[in-house]
């Protein structure tokens, strides 16, 4: 519609609503492009809660807005959905030109992440400093308490708030897919606002009115291991004495970048805290929160850009000192990539996977949430670095990450004990599931990583007197009068607290460790490897007889008998479980076998003998369904023993006196090869071995038997017979003339 000058707002709205009714979506961003540049932010104001939630829809999902997780590149709708929401688009621009004013637009606080609400009902103020001073006090009491956000908040949560809002997809749709609309706004918008090069555009309008978060202090002279350790002062503050928002100028620089990432990871990572997490171990608790596949694809994508995003951070300023910090001029951009990863997303994408990790159904879908671990153990990944002159397998994790290697110990180690778990409860013979598990082992194979890890053990198992003796201040310089051997002792003292208080912020003071590289974990590990060969084995014998099932049906498709799907070739096959399928699945097995051989130390004749003790189990019951048997170049070769071993009951069959031992001894002996032998010279014992009942192709191999074959089957095609009519025609008269053969009389002695 054309902007009308001095038409009242609520006009305006009622408009725009009869609009969404009836003209599609181009005009109506049109219009919409129109009206942001036209009116001003005070008749906007107005119109802004209605806009947001016809895009995003309700936060109670009743309304699906304008369904961007369900628009994909081939929609008409997608491109004109994108430009609008552009950071740079329009409906940014509008956010813009409000956050420029001191209006505020209110949340429910009912529509918070579980331990938020909980932490607010209970007159506790919540540890991220987003939700401080946000707080609306109505007469009614707690229970109906608000947010009160600014414009670029309110967008931003409800943007975030659209990813896990429960959906009712249609027939045949499913929103996990990672070309939809939602995923690339998501991934545009941290390029945009968390940028590995350059700056964060500024705003076009100014927004020095605009409330800033109050961030955590960005001070380097802190150290970064205390902020895994929340204050408790700070989270036994009662929410009627908030604080007040300092507006820092250094902060405004970045105030958009935080107050992004703190609303994704608030809303699609803190939905469990340490305490409800340890109360969801009781089957009889009801799961709080239940993160969808589509939810955990996101979440790998904010740990993929929050790690190049750090990695971008300029080498002088990622090797300082705290104390150079303090002289020299550090963006605020720069000193954020220093602190992102540890300080904002480390303890509840901890929790987040944790419940993943034990909750997750045993299906092909855990790979999301695999991927988005392996993602997060591995920012050396994510570094911008081109050149890869190395094999990922062969290329040793550098020295550089052993301190994040360190201060994120339990989510490799705490978390590869989950998985353990799961996959001895797996079926492995699943080709997905056994690419599962051979990722997990090669990437924890990689050189240098398993060192790293038993390391950052070591320094967590030291006693708790190293910390009493550590000194806040600087140790001398030997030009100073000190030592070596002091400063060396403050490193090791300093990486001590680091790993201890990493592990007692994610998991309590009372926390039981379990080493990684422990007795106990160790059994755990060889059990799993017993299952893999197991599973391997399966996967070959399954691949062989499907093999063998292929070859017979390629025979009989001749005489069309064959099946016509080769692909499955035994009953109830999954696409999974194809020939080809389970020759990879043989692959990943192999190769995790030998990488956790690689992880654990374990030397090739523990190995032999763990797979040499399951093959002799296997053996023994195979041996009792083969025939004896040699071992020869080209597979198993029959002994006379084992030609002979079924013969007992050919022999009891043969030596019937009925029409049946007639018919046996017509088509198991050689009645005319015993009677030349008794007018030939040979020996007694060619004699009897000839006697002897026996199922013999041969003839069939002869150039006669083969031209009378192929002149019957033509002379059936010329017939129109077909070859299946024309092979029952030969079998019909084979078996009559066996039949008239029967009624002669016979000799057969043993």
């Amino acid at each position: 519609m054309a902007a009308q000058t001095l038409q009242q707002p609520s006009f305006l709205l009622a408009n725009l609503k009869a609009d969404s009714t009836t003209k599609p979506l181009l005009q109506r961003c049109q219009d919409l492009v129109k009206i942001i540049d036209e009116y001003p932010a005070k008749e906007l104001h107005l119109i802004f809660p209605w806009l947001v939630e016809s895009v995003f829809g309700s936060l109670d999902g009743i309304l699906t807005g304008w369904n961007l997780r369900l628009l994909h590149s081939r929609n008409n709708e997608y491109n004109i959905a994108m430009e609008f929401l552009n950071p740079s688009g329009p409906m940014m621009k509008l956010v813009y030109k409000l956050q420029a004013e001191e209006y505020k637009y209110e949340i429910p606080v009912n529509y918070l992440p579980g331990p938020v609400k909980a932490s607010i009902q209970e007159g506790v103020l919540p540890d991220c400093p987003l939700f401080h001073n946000k707080l609306q006090f109505p007469l009614s009491g707690l229970l109906t308490l608000n947010l009160a956000l600014n414009p670029f908040e309110f967008f931003m949560f409800n943007f975030a708030y659209c990813l896990i809002t429960p959906k009712s997809y249609p027939p045949g749709q499913h929103g996990s897919s990672t070309d939809s609309a939602y995923f690339v706004l998501v991934d545009t918008y941290l390029k945009y606002f968390l940028p590995s090069e350059g700056s964060v555009p500024p705003s076009p309008f100014s927004d020095s009115r605009g409330s800033v978060t109050a961030a955590s202090p960005r001070s380097s002279s802190v150290s970064f291991a205390g902020y895994g350790v929340h204050s408790p002062s700070l989270l036994k503050h009662h929410i009627f004495h908030q604080p007040s928002v300092n507006a820092d100028p250094s902060a405004q620089e970045i105030w958009r970048s935080e107050t992004l990432l703190q609303m994704f990871v608030e809303i699609w990572l803190h939905h469990y805290s340490l305490e409800m997490y340890q109360k969801l171990q009781s089957p009889q608790v009801k799961e709080p929160f239940t993160p969808t596949e589509e939810h955990v694809l996101v979440v790998r994508l904010l740990v993929k850009h929050l790690h190049a995003f750090s990695n971008s951070l300029k080498p002088e300023q990622l090797s300082s000192s705290p104390s150079a910090h303090s002289h020299t001029h550090t963006s605020p951009l720069e000193e954020f990539k220093r602190v992102v990863v540890q300080r904002f997303v480390q303890q509840k994408l901890y929790l987040f996977l944790q419940h993943c990790f034990g909750h997750w159904p045993l299906d092909a879908s855990f790979r999301a949430v695999l991927e988005t671990w392996l993602s997060y153990i591995q920012p050396w990944r994510y570094t911008g670095e081109k050149s890869n002159p190395q094999p990922d397998q062969n290329r040793a994790v550098p020295d550089k990450w052993e301190s994040f290697v360190q201060e994120n110990l339990l989510i490799y180690t705490k978390l590869f004990q989950v998985f353990l778990n799961r996959a001895v409860r797996t079926d492995l013979v699943n080709v997905k599931n056994a690419l599962m598990v051979f990722r997990v082992a090669k990437v924890f194979a990689q050189p240098n990583l398993a060192e790293m890890i038993q390391k950052g053990e070591q320094l967590f198992l030291e006693p708790e007197h190293v910390l009493h003796h550590r000194q806040p201040r600087g140790y001398l310089t030997p030009g100073q009068g000190g030592s070596y051997l002091s400063s060396r002792q403050r490193v090791v003292t300093d990486m001590v607290f680091r790993v201890k208080s990493h592990v007692y912020a994610l998991e309590g003071q009372d926390c039981q460790y379990k080493q990684m590289f422990g007795t106990e974990l160790r059994g755990a590990v060889m059990k799993l490897m017993q299952i893999i060969a197991q599973a391997r084995q399966t996967a070959k014998r399954i691949s062989d007889h499907s093999n063998e099932v292929a070859a017979n049906n390629s025979f009989l498709s001749w005489f069309g008998l064959g099946s016509s799907d080769l692909n499955n070739t035994f009953s109830g096959a999954e696409p999974e479980e194809s020939g080809e399928c389970l020759k990879k699945t043989h692959e990943f097995l192999d190769r995790a076998l030998e990488n956790l051989c690689q992880i654990f130390k374990l030397n090739q004749g523990q190995l032999t003998q763990l797979l040499s003790n399951l093959c002799s189990s296997e053996d023994d019951g195979n041996c009792k369904q083969l025939p004896d048997c040699i071992q020869g170049e080209n597979g198993l070769i029959l002994t006379d023993l084992g030609r002979r071993q079924f013969g007992e009951h050919m022999n009891s069959l043969c030596s019937r006196p009925d029409f049946l031992g007639r018919l046996s001894r017509h088509y198991f002996t050689d009645c005319n090869s015993t009677t030349k032998l008794k007018q030939s010279p040979s020996s007694q014992h060619t004699l009897d071995r000839n006697r002897r009942p026996r199922l013999s192709l041969r003839p069939l191999a002869s150039y006669r038997t083969m031209l009378l074959l192929l002149l019957f089957y033509m002379f059936g095609a010329l017939l129109s017979l077909g070859p299946v009519s024309s092979t029952v025609l030969i079998l019909a008269a084979g078996f009559l003339y066996g039949l008239f053969m029967t009624e002669e009389p016979d000799e057969f002695q043993l």
